[in-house]
């Protein structure tokens, strides 16, 4: 019979090629392929992968050899993903994935708030939270090795979805989808202003008060600066935006610039310190009822072998609260 007429383009496999029997790739490789997939970029991601540049790309040219098959298309201006790359990208994830499962299982099974546990934790929180958390941590759980995580909240969500943390400590609202989340208190919002200024005055200052006043905020991306903006209206006051020309990246950048007399802010309860109370040159004052605040939870994915680890370590962060913040009554969604 003669045989089948190839058509011009047809994609011919080499006979002599060599077909794995086993996977031969390791999963720190199939990391650096997702890593480079998402960045788009060598450099960045062997920075997230935290590895140097030269040994993320031996790693991939090893796992391409292995798989004989080109995954990345590379040039000098851009790196993208081949047609059968994106195929074995997808296939990569859901291998981690199944990966990190097997791994929580169990871990899981054995004690939930024993070995490594990774927390993630919002910046507007972490400096406050953690000096007090980690020494209760220590000694109410002396078999836990807890690793911490500062990022805004759309990066320690996504870390936590990638299975790169175990849980991440916030502030509502975010996307809950997937995920069980846990109550933990709620931290009231206080105004920090120069001396001079006209609030440093009154007792009290009503939220609406602040429409037209220069408040200060924190850069985009941070969830306190969303939290700001909704309670000062962001009308607008002397031809500028409620925070004028000043942002900032960090909160105790802000508290040095009301310091210089730039502007007023509002401050969770906890960034405030006993340096802030004694000093002349700004007031601190509470806002009239129902003042704002945030309701600050501990959140894991659905389906955790650690959730009931995780409902103890709500409970023991319940039980150590600092007088600054307010309790709220425990409820958790999700689960």
């Amino acid at each position: 019979m003669a045989a089948a007429r190839r058509e011009k383009g047809d994609q011919v496999s080499d006979p002599n090629a060599r077909i794995p029997s086993e996977p031969g790739f390791t999963l720190t490789e199939l990391r650096y392929a997702i890593a480079v997939g998402e960045t788009l970029h060598f450099g960045r991601a062997a920075a997230a992968c935290h590895v140097s540049q030269p040994t993320l790309s031996a790693g991939l040219r090893k796992l391409e050899d292995i798989l004989g098959v080109q995954i990345f298309e590379r040039s000098s201006k851009q790196v993208r993903p081949t047609q059968q790359g994106e195929l074995i990208l997808v296939r990569a994830r859901a291998v981690l994935d199944e990966a990190h499962r097997l791994l929580d299982q169990a871990v899981g099974a054995l004690d939930p708030l024993a070995g490594t546990l990774r927390i993630g934790v919002i910046p507007t929180l972490a400096p406050y939270l953690l000096p007090w958390l980690i020494p209760a941590l220590a000694k109410r759980l002396p078999a836990l090795e807890p690793i911490l995580q500062e990022g805004m909240t759309h990066q320690i969500l996504e870390r936590l979805r990638e299975h790169s943390l175990d849980a991440i400590v916030l502030a509502r609202p975010f996307e809950e989808s997937g995920l069980v989340v846990h109550s933990l208190f709620h931290e009231p919002f206080l105004l920090l202003c120069p001396a001079d200024h006209a609030f440093a005055r009154r007792k009290r200052v009503p939220e609406h008060a602040l429409e037209g006043e220069r408040v200060l905020l924190l850069t985009e991306g941070h969830c306190l600066r969303d939290q700001a903006l909704e309670i000062c209206r962001t009308q607008r006051s002397r031809g500028s935006s409620p925070e004028g020309d000043y942002r900032a990246t960090s909160l105790e950048t802000i508290r040095q610039m009301v310091i210089a007399g730039l502007g007023l802010t509002l401050m969770p309860a906890m960034a405030l310190t006993d340096e802030d109370r004694r000093r002349k040159s700004t007031a601190i004052r509470p806002f009239t009822a129902p003042a704002p605040g945030r309701e600050i939870v501990l959140a894991h994915r659905r389906g955790s072998p650690r959730a009931e680890g995780f409902v103890r370590l709500t409970q023991l962060i319940r039980s150590e609260l600092p007088e600054s913040v307010d309790p709220v009554p425990a409820r958790s969604t999700g689960s």
